[in-house]
């Protein structure tokens, strides 16, 4: 049967590696890539579908799908690809730093900042100057996201940690994952919610039509939970303050959609009949609405125990200027 492991994709940095699992009855039934994921714990079930995709795992030596069914007593080899090198040119960028350490980076990322490259951003992201501030980062995770263990969308501000190698990015993956990182939001929204806190528990996962998308599912979906409560009410727009007990891709965005206040700016989960209110609302609270220029949503406060030391961490970062200046404008209306 050869040699098992219990390894995890950033155990081995330098080279790729063969891992071999043999199913327990716990186990039996569970989806391919549901499985995979739970063993490569750091990385996506995205990345587990693209090994399973390129072939790179094989149950009893035979490749499968992302949704067969593991039976229990099967053997589970995997193939994990050596990290690609990384051809990226470092660039200087002004990094709004709270605090760094010989492991770790906490900053303070400005909206309008591409955090990792990407289709159409393959210069002048977070991470081209975060190679240029700390080169050894190189290779830490692999491929274009280096030390990046969390991310914040384009047109979000705030908090993100970095970590400066394996054995921390290691560590960060497993707290994010087991909800020992608080996070703490501030979004604008459109409308007045009638409750003045609530909690939407509501499964998130990839829309089923369009792919870029995230969606509210019934079926699915990963389970999901934000807490919020309003901070102030300006009448056509409430600025909320969040609490995420779980970190799915565009969680808060989906679920502040699905209560009926979609984040203000938000291009993409705002209902057609939301925007044609706004467009012809001529009143001046609409007008400033209208202008937002970006979603309104800023990651205020990270909240940790250093994965090393254990010292318990908190950070703030003040809303950006921009934010500021909009909230202070509907105040004045």
């Amino acid at each position: 049967m050869g040699t098992r492991y219990n390894l995890s994709f950033h155990d081995m940095p330098q080279n790729g590696k063969t891992i071999i699992h043999t199913v327990k009855p716990a186990e039996n039934g569970m989806r391919l890539d549901i499985f995979l994921s739970s063993k490569i714990s750091e990385q996506s079930r995205a990345y587990a579908a693209k090994l399973i995709k390129n072939g790179m795992v094989h149950i009893d030596g035979v490749a499968q799908k992302s949704s067969y069914k593991i039976k229990y007593c099967q053997e589970v080899r995997i193939t994990i690809p050596p990290p690609k090198p990384l051809d990226l040119v470092p660039e200087p960028l002004d990094l709004n730093i709270l605090y760094e350490d010989s492991d770790i980076i906490v900053l303070n990322k400005p909206p309008g900042l591409v955090v990792h490259p990407s289709a159409g951003h393959d210069s002048g992201t977070l991470v081209h100057g975060l190679l240029h501030h700390c080169p050894d980062l190189k290779g830490i995770g692999g491929e274009q996201r280096p030390g990046i263990v969390h991310r914040l969308d384009k047109d979000t501000s705030g908090i993100l940690i970095v970590a400066k190698n394996h054995q921390v990015l290691k560590l960060l993956a497993g707290m994010f994952k087991s909800r020992q990182i608080k996070k703490h939001y501030l979004a604008l929204v459109y409308g007045e919610p009638k409750n003045n806190s609530g909690v939407i528990d509501l499964p998130v996962g990839r829309h089923p039509v369009d792919r870029k998308k995230m969606a509210v599912l019934t079926h699915g979906g990963r389970q999901a939970c934000t807490y919020w409560k309003v901070i102030q009410r300006y009448g056509k727009a409430s600025l909320l303050s969040l609490d995420l007990k779980t970190g799915r891709t565009h969680q808060i965005r989906v679920h502040c959609k699905a209560i009926g206040h979609p984040l203000v700016g938000d291009s993409i989960y705002v209902l057609k009949k939301r925007l044609t209110e706004i467009a012809n609302d001529k009143s001046p609270a609409g007008q400033a609405l209208k202008n937002a220029g970006r979603q309104m949503l800023h990651a205020h406060i990270l909240s940790f125990s250093h994965p090393l030391n254990k010292k318990m961490m908190h950070f703030e970062a003040p809303v950006p200027m921009d934010m500021k200046n909009f909230l202070q404008k509907l105040q004045n209306i």
